[in-house]
């Protein structure tokens, strides 16, 4: 293997574990605000909306009905307490049958 690619990849191990190390280094023995944490616990699901939604209405072109139907589906079988597995295929299902009819 070249030295320039084995550079490349420790460089980018290094700039990768830095930022994850500083917070702990800075942090350390701190409590944060009840509010900062609040933030925090809800950044990952802010996270995942912003990246499931945008997909919903443009997963197919022709049909915009066919992404808020399936996450209809998916919505409320999850907030029925269904297992995850059970939320995908119930939403697939969904989907299938709407295929099928339309």
């Amino acid at each position: 293997m070249k030295t320039e690619i084995v550079w490349m990849i420790l460089g980018m191990g290094l700039v990768t574990y830095i930022p994850r190390m500083i917070p702990f280094v800075l942090f350390k023995g701190k409590e944060l605000p009840p509010f900062i944490q609040g933030v925090l616990k809800n950044v990952p699901y802010a996270t995942l909306g912003a990246l499931i939604f945008p997909a919903i209405l443009f997963i197919q072109k022709e049909d915009i009905w066919y992404g808020v139907l399936g996450a209809a589906a998916a919505f409320v079988a999850a907030f029925l307490g269904a297992n995850v597995i059970i939320v995908v295929l119930g939403s697939i299902a969904v989907l299938s049958l709407y295929s099928y009819f339309m």
